[in-house]
């Protein structure tokens, strides 16, 4: 098993760990911290398998998982604040 994706598997791990605290956590500012994060472990997770693989297509898929987290990060960001 190379480093690469001996690396992954470990951000796809701590991402289930994560899991606990969108599950359990005390208010929603913290269910939002752990999702946002479980969506930056699991583009890492993506990234690292790609450049294993020698997949382009997991890049793409990171890319637009990215892009589609920050947007949902903002959107709750802004419903907590108030503002949507």
């Amino acid at each position: 098993m190379s480093e690469l994706l001996f690396f992954a598997v470990c951000f796809i791990v701590l991402a289930l760990c994560l899991m606990i605290r969108v599950i359990l956590g005390p208010s929603v500012a913290d269910r939002a911290v752990a999702a946002d994060s479980i969506d930056i472990l699991c583009d890492m997770a993506l990234i690292l398998f790609a450049l294993h693989s020698g997949r382009s297509i997991f890049l793409d898929i990171a890319l637009i998982t990215a892009v589609l987290g920050f947007v949902g990060s903002t959107l709750v960001a802004r419903y907590l604040e108030g503002r949507l």
